[in-house]
């Protein structure tokens, strides 16, 4: 019984450790420039595995100057920010704990980026890759899991 009890609980601690490997979650954004939490966004996937990503709260003391996105030219002109799905499409590769194919968007600038997604740290961390052409023509954030 003894072994069957640990066996169990071991089973229910990798399963948790692997469910965190994935972008899906609620994540603290960081500000390039001081190192801050800027806000929330929670990832979550449809049913076919597509990823969405939406600003859920900004974090900053001090409120956006430009509470919504101007410089969008999609659907999300005009919108505001903070709602604001960012991330769009994206699935995980084929034998890999990345995610890619989606685009996220910089609603500061409203330029679009090819995405990589990539869980770090058994998951604490992703590191949100945004780049144009390929990737090594881009930049990685690294976003902090907030649950």
């Amino acid at each position: 019984m003894k072994k069957l009890t640990v066996a169990a609980f071991l089973l229910a601690l990798s399963a948790n450790a692997m469910a965190q490997m994935t972008p899906i979650g609620l994540w603290n954004t960081i500000d390039d420039k001081t190192g801050k939490p800027k806000a929330e966004v929670r990832i979550s996937a449809n049913a076919a595995g597509d990823l969405s990503g939406v600003v859920v709260r900004g974090l900053e003391a001090v409120a956006d100057p430009e509470p919504n996105c101007e410089k969008c030219s999609d659907d999300r002109k005009g919108k505001p920010k903070i709602g604001m799905e960012i991330i769009r499409g994206g699935k995980k590769a084929e034998g890999k704990d990345v995610w890619e194919g989606g685009y996220i968007l910089d609603p500061n600038n409203g330029t679009n980026y090819r995405l990589l997604l990539t869980p770090t740290e058994a998951g604490k961390k992703l590191q949100v890759r945004g780049y144009v052409g390929t990737p090594m023509l881009g930049r990685t954030q690294t976003w902090v899991r907030v649950e």
